[in-house]
């Protein structure tokens, strides 16, 4: 899957910029608006409250400002009554000094609680935060990498947002956070979109899980899967792949209606029912106990 997006998107690079509050509200001021929008937000917002230095915002007067006045400034990134209220509450509550510049050299659990104790500020925008300030290892789901992620089968359907953040880190090789999260976003946005899925067009088409397939009953000798969780895997090319139908547990082993081998999860179960793992498949390449 890495392979084929980097065809598609190539490898993007973004260095840290090291400004942990400029992308903390700038992540608040991209909520339910576009990037154009966001970006002007942000724009007039260090225009109107510069800082000592060119091209820095002065996040204490921001703070201290009228509310009005972060209202008028934000007003083209939309709904800016809301925004204006969240971001004071927000620089309020980072206290003095007016930094979370401490996060750089800190353990990445802490600088992510810490960042998630402030009002509004979910695992998505803290880990903005942590990855694009200071390249720390966390990848942000948004709404068009979780749609991709649970197509795919790489996320749980349904699943709650910080339960689906973990689920991507897990999965996700060191050092390609920022790979996986932006070619993710991007073939969201441009193929795997919401309504209207380019599927033909798709070059992951074949792994992912389709919605209007139903899923192959639970049966007994099916139990045992349970105990294993896939957390990485390569697909065949044969495009007949199924959701196994478990009803807890593994829920992204996928099999097919005609084959022949036999698979050996890592708690030492194998499947032996007659819709066995494809032969051709070699698609088990890393497993994990779940957490």
């Amino acid at each position: 899957m890495r392979d084929r997006l980097r065809e598609l998107y190539g490898i993007p690079t973004a260095p840290p910029h090291g400004r942990p509050l400029d992308e903390l509200i700038l992540t608040v001021l991209s909520q339910s608006t576009n990037d154009r929008n966001r970006d002007v937000a942000f724009l007039r917002l260090r225009e109107r409250f510069a800082g000592a230095h060119a091209g820095e915002v002065s996040w204490e007067a921001v703070r201290d400002a009228p509310l009005a006045q972060v209202e008028e400034a934000i007003r083209p990134g939309g709904i800016s009554r809301v925004k204006s209220v969240r971001i004071q509450e927000i620089l309020r509550a980072i206290g003095e000094p007016l930094s979370l510049d401490w996060m750089r050299e800190a353990p990445v659990a802490d600088g992510r609680a810490a960042l998630c104790a402030l009002p509004g500020v979910g695992r998505k925008t803290a880990a903005c935060v942590l990855l694009f300030s200071f390249g720390l290892r966390d990848v942000p789901v948004d709404t068009h990498v979780g749609r991709v992620g649970t197509r795919l089968g790489l996320l749980s359907r349904g699943a709650p947002f910080p339960q689906l953040h973990d689920e991507m880190l897990a999965l996700t090789p060191p050092g390609e956070e920022l790979e996986l999260h932006l070619n993710l976003l991007r073939h969201g946005r441009r193929t795997c979109t919401a309504r209207a899925p380019d599927c033909a067009a798709c070059a992951l088409a074949r792994t992912a899980f389709r919605d209007t397939l139903p899923p192959l009953k639970p049966s007994a000798n099916r139990s045992s899967w349970s105990a294993a969780s896939l957390i990485a895997f390569r697909w065949c090319s044969c495009s007949n792949c199924l959701p196994c139908g478990a009803t807890s547990g593994c829920q992204r082993l996928a099999i097919l209606r005609r084959a022949s081998c036999t698979a050996r999860l890592s708690n030492g179960a194998s499947i032996s029912s007659s819709s066995r793992c494809c032969s051709m498949s070699r698609m088990i390449v890393g497993m994990t106990q779940p957490r």
